[in-house]
This record gives structure tokens, sequence and C-alpha cells, in this order.
């Protein structure tokens, strides 16, 4: 039935390219030049049409002729909205709004963006990697890069030409509750793994049907706005501006990445937004970025004044795509009007255009333009699973280990404890499957008590929450799993990073057995330990590591040693945040890149 679907959408859409387009028109023509293609099908192109290559709308709004009648440029799902829990109803979401696109006059296609941030990670089966505070101290950019080249795959499998990621901000204040989305607290950090993570997802060519295109986000300095505020205002110099924030983006522009989002946050009071000094005159004058650049999810309704002169100053600014992403009847027809009134360039539109077609062709949507759908079977395979769990085993971090407590034998007896022991939600955090994360068995993967039952030879596992009970007293060792619960963007910011009272408590109950106490600390940031690092003989930082729980067991049983390197420095009490390597007054509980392993 795939097949016969697959057959059928490309038969029409062949029949429709040779209604909408005539043998003289170069830019259907994969032979000539990008350049002379792009030209071609600008000259040809209604100010309408235009306007709407620069709308992007969410897809829960896209209703059976939206796409065709107002010539929609691109779609996006938002964080948790979804066409159902299969991959082939992603896939068949996908092409049914692709089609429309082609049945339009100049059959342009759509590109489809997503917030594949960590895996395909809206997607139910899909392999969910650890977050990027997680791949940050692994130290291995092949490693990202193939974490990459494997979520390139599962996206494109389900049809999406493009992932709003690599997330490249520096974090500088662990407060912010985008801190996990971050690979560090240096521009290293980010120029390392940014880099790589765009050469994986937009692999050697954009064409190949396995690769997506990137995006760099979030231009620029979200990472330092004061107090850790999400899109809150980075306060600073431009030196230190271009020195801290700015070289991971340099690093993935010379990697060629095909798009670069603007940040909601403001740089010295102004919103990013409007800012046609950083946007116009350095990212893409200066820097060279010729690829387009799209706005935030509402994020120009967030400049000051009206909507329409939210429009002109976005525009102006430099912004080629807008994620409008509902009302897009409202955003069309006022970025007409404001080029009708001279508002608005024709040349600022046409440049923006332009960028935009440059990308579709590149990516080779005139010439494929539907779901891959021999992909589909690629989609959480094992070999991907593999992947995923070597990088929760190198982002471990082990911060403590009296006694070499840690390796474990496979024939303990070990009792689990604590809420994050075996909650597959809990462990991949925000920004997995649904937009803030969820709790429970919400995909397909393996929690961190599944991984040490898998694991165990003659050893018995038990689990209780709470860590009372007479198998906690029989063990040979117990294992308290707390930790964060999931959040995304605004909703993670918080001023207290200590650890929750139920998870203390489940501590006090383990530490009266009097057994030996290992803690894995499951969250997107470092946490006040405080009476923890004391009461623990061993202590992990296993960070936020997605579906493969399992990769958590093998470093514990020993199967490989600890490799993990702070990726931030860890504070001793929350007076002290923000703390960062290179302060006058440097006394973390734990440095940056501190990371032990076994003797």
């Amino acid at each position: 039935m795939r097949t016969i679907l697959l057959l059928l959408l490309s038969g029409i859409w062949a029949l429709s390219s040779c209604v909408n387009s005539t043998e003289n028109d170069s830019y259907t023509n994969p032979d000539l030049p990008v350049e002379q293609r792009v030209a071609d099908l600008l000259e040809q192109m209604t100010l309408e049409e235009k306007v709407g290559q620069m709308t992007q709308i969410e897809r829960g709004v896209v209703e059976i002729t939206t796409i065709r009648d107002y010539k929609i440029g691109s779609v996006l799902n938002g964080g948790g909205s979804s066409p159902g829990d299969s991959p082939v109803e992603w896939a068949n979401m996908y092409d049914s709004f692709q089609q429309q696109a082609l049945e339009t006059r100049l059959g342009i296609p759509m590109i489809y963006g997503t917030d594949a941030v960590h895996g395909h990670n809206n997607v139910k089966s899909a392999v969910i990697f650890p977050h990027n505070i997680g791949m940050g101290c692994t130290r291995n950019p092949v490693l990202m890069e193939e974490v990459a080249r494997i979520t390139a795959l599962e996206v494109a499998a389900t049809g999406i030409d493009w992932t709003f990621a690599p997330a490249i901000p520096v974090t500088r204040d662990e407060r912010w509750g985008r801190t996990y989305e971050s690979f560090g607290e240096t521009a290293e950090l980010a120029e390392m793994f940014g880099a790589a993570s765009v050469k994986g997802y937009q692999g050697d060519n954009l064409a190949n049907t396995a690769t997506i295109a990137a995006c760099a986000k979030h231009w620029i300095g979200d990472g330092g706005t004061s107090g850790g505020q999400d899109r809150g205002n980075t306060l600073t110099d431009e030196e230190t501006l271009r020195a801290l924030h700015m070289p991971g983006y340099v690093r993935a522009l010379e990697e060629g990445v095909a798009t670069v989002m603007v940040s909601y946050s403001s740089w010295n009071g102004e919103k990013m937004h409007g800012q046609a000094y950083l946007i116009s005159e350095v990212l893409k004058n200066e820097l060279g970025f010729d690829g387009f650049v799209i706005s935030d999810w509402f994020g120009i309704d967030e400049l000051p004044g009206d909507y329409t002169s939210d429009v002109e100053g976005a525009i102006n600014a430099g912004i080629d795509m807008v994620m409008v992403p509902f009302d897009y009847e409202k955003f069309i027809t006022t970025l007409i009007s404001l080029v009708q009134q001279g508002r608005v360039s024709e040349d600022r539109i046409n440049d923006a255009v332009s960028r935009i077609l440059k990308v579709k062709f590149e990516l080779g949507l005139f010439e494929e333009p539907l779901t891959n759908r021999e992909l589909l079977s690629q989609i959480g395979i094992q070999a991907h699973r593999d992947v995923g769990r070597q990088a929760v085993r190198e982002s471990l971090v082990l911060l403590k280990n009296e006694n070499s407590t840690l390796p474990l034998s496979k024939s303990m007896n070990i009792h689990f404890a604590g809420k994050n022991a075996d909650d597959l939600g809990l462990q991949m955090g925000g920004w997995s499957i649904y937009w803030q994360g969820g709790s429970g068995d919400i995909t397909t993967g393996t929690s961190i008590l599944e991984g040490f039952e898998e694991l165990t030879t003659t050893g018995n596992i038990t689990y209780s929450r709470t860590g009372l009970g007479t198998a906690a007293n029989n063990a040979d060792v117990v294992v308290a799993v707390i930790g964060e619960n999931p959040y995304a963007e605004g909703a993670g910011d918080d001023q207290d990073l200590s650890i929750f009272n139920e998870d203390l408590a489940v501590i006090e109950n383990l530490k009266n057995t009097g057994k030996p106490l290992i803690v894995i600390l499951i969250s997107g940031r470092p946490m006040i330990l405080e009476n923890v690092l004391d009461d623990a003989d061993a202590l992990v930082a296993a960070w936020l590591p997605g579906t493969e729980g399992a990769g958590v067991a093998e470093v514990l049983y020993g199967d490989y040693a600890p490799t993990g390197k702070l990726s931030l420095s860890w504070p001793r009490f929350n007076a002290q945040i923000p703390i960062n390597v290179g302060d006058a007054n440097y006394d973390p509980l734990f440095e940056y890149g501190f990371g032990l392993t076994y003797n």
C-alpha cells in the first residue's frame, strides 16, 4: 500500500509539474547552477508568491488547500504538535502538504521544519539521544557528528527536510531553563560540537535524501542573559559578545549551515529580532552567511510597537522567513501592504526569497519533493540505539567514587530507589515527544533500571520509589536515581537548583540501610548537592540520557570506564551562581573539565 501511495503521489506531482511549468523554465533544470535557477524563478514570481515563500505556518492550521491558496513556503510542527503516533503518519502528512505546494502555479516545494534537537524527538519509536549538555561532556565531536547523521536520517525518513538544530548558546548561568540545550559554558564547546552537528545533519550533499538542513540557533547571546532569564537581556559589550557567543556560529557557517534562527533575547536592551546590525551587517555581510534567517515562534511579535511595525522592523532587520505560526493571512497582507507603501523594499523581499529558494534547490526538493519511504525502516533500528548507548556512556561524569564503590559486580544484589530510576520520560527531559517532555513510557526505550536488569548476571535487581523496605536492607548496594522533572524554555527557569525534598528523603532512607550508596543524578544542569555529596559513596552526573538507559548500566558495571568531563562548572551553593571558568574568584564544587575514571 505504501508503494502504491508513493507512486500515485509521484505521478500526480509529475503531471502537475508539466502543467505548472514550461520547457523553457530554467529553474526546473537540475543541471543548471543554483544561482541561475534562483534568478529565473524569482523573475517569474508575483509579490504574493514571494511573501508566501517567507511565511512559515504551524501544521495544525493547514487545511486542504491552505498551502496552495496562500503559496506558503514552509510548515513546522510546534512542540508536541503531531499528526499521530507512527512515522508513517508523519510521512503521509508531509506528502499531503507537499502536494499542495506542488499544485501552485510555479510548483515551488515547501520546506518543513521540526525541533529534532536530540534525535527525531517528536516521533514515537525514534532514538532520542542525550541532550547537548551531556554531549558536551563527551568531548567527542566525531560521536556528535554520528548522532546528528542518524537524527537526520530518521527525520528524513518521515519526509521532513529541516531541523531547528543545533542550539549553540554558551550557557553562563545554570538557572536558565535552556541550559541543557547548550554544549557548555565555553566558546570552545560551541565551536566543536556546533560544527560537528551541522556536518552530521547536512552531510556532504544536502540533496541526498538522507540528509536535512541544519539551523544554528539562537543568534546571538541567548546563553548570557542576566539571571539566566529565558528571553531575557544579555548585557555585555560587543567585544565580549564576539569573543564568547559568536565563535560557534562562525564554525557553523564554515561548515555551510543552511539556516540561522534569531534569539528571543535582547542585547543591551534591544530585541534580537529587530537587530539589523547583528543580523544583516554582521551575520550576512561580515560573516558572509548566504543561507536564510528565520524568526523564532511568534518571535517578531515581541518587538515594541504594533504588529505592522513588528513585521516592518523584523524584515528590514534581515529576517527572511517568519515563523508566524498561526495567523498567516494577517502576516501576508501586512507584509504585502508594507511593500506597496515602500516601507519594505522589493530588493529586501527579493533577497529574502532568493535565500529561501537557494536552500530549497540545494536540498533537491524540486527533483525529489516527496518522502523517500525506503528510509522508514531505519527509524529506531538497533544500530542507531547502539550509538545512543555509546553517547550515554561517554556523557556520564563520575564526580565521586570513595573506596572504589564503582564499578559494580553483575552478581551483586542492587536495590534502586527514586522517581527517576524507572521512568523513561523523566530521563529524556524536555523536547521529548512533547514540548515540555513527559513521564512514563511515552516512547520506545530503556529506563536506567531496565538497563541494569538487562545486564545483570546472577544479581538480583529490586526497586522501590522511596527506598524503604526489606529489599533495600537485603541488598549489597543501594542506588538512588534522583533529579529534575522535564521542562523546556522559560518553564525551566529556576532560581533555586537545590535537590528536591522527595529525593533527599530517598537518599536518607537508603543511607539508613548502612549499605554503600550510589547517587545517579538526572538533570539538565548542575544542581546544589550540599549533604548529598557527603552521604554518597559514589556520585554520577547522568544528565538527560535519552531513550538508551542501558548506557548508564554499562558504565556502572564497568563494561566501560567513565570518560566524561564537565561541560559546566559545578556551583557549591545557589548564591554562587553564576560561576564560570575564568572568573576572578573561581571556586566551584567541581571545576569545568572535571571527571573521574576507574583506577
